[in-house]
């Protein structure tokens, strides 16, 4: 892992449309709420099955709520073959210091969106 990056950062790559993979670990349904645009879904649980998946990427930011769960999930990545080429640092904070837009809408982690949200629906 290469350390953190702010999302101040993030937010300036993404609008360079640099070559970078911002990977968003949070649940399915968390993800479908709210995410930065552009970012893709792999939850923490399925990233070492999927961290394959990360290959060639040139920079793979990971983000989680707080800036903490998203560390040990850039350690995992760094710690992979396939990326071992790839500068990968977490978001500094995570989505509460996301100061962008976020968009909501479907996930991307294979039609799981709503199956694994983060508690049960409101009858209402």
């Amino acid at each position: 892992m290469d350390g953190e990056i702010t999302p101040e950062e993030v937010e300036r790559l993404l609008a360079e449309d640099a070559d970078i993979r911002v990977v968003d670990i949070r649940s399915p349904g968390a993800y479908t709420r709210g995410h930065i645009p552009g970012s893709e879904n792999i939850p923490l649980n399925q990233l070492p099955t999927r961290v394959a998946s990360l290959s060639g990427s040139e920079r793979i930011v990971t983000v989680c709520p707080h800036g903490e769960s998203s560390v040990q999930a850039a350690r995992l990545i760094a710690s992979f073959e396939g990326t071992t080429d790839a500068v990968v640092e977490s978001m500094a904070g995570g989505l509460n210091a996301w100061g962008g837009e976020l968009e909501a809408g479907a996930s991307d982690t294979d039609g799981a969106a709503a199956a694994a949200d983060d508690g049960p629906q409101s009858p209402f």
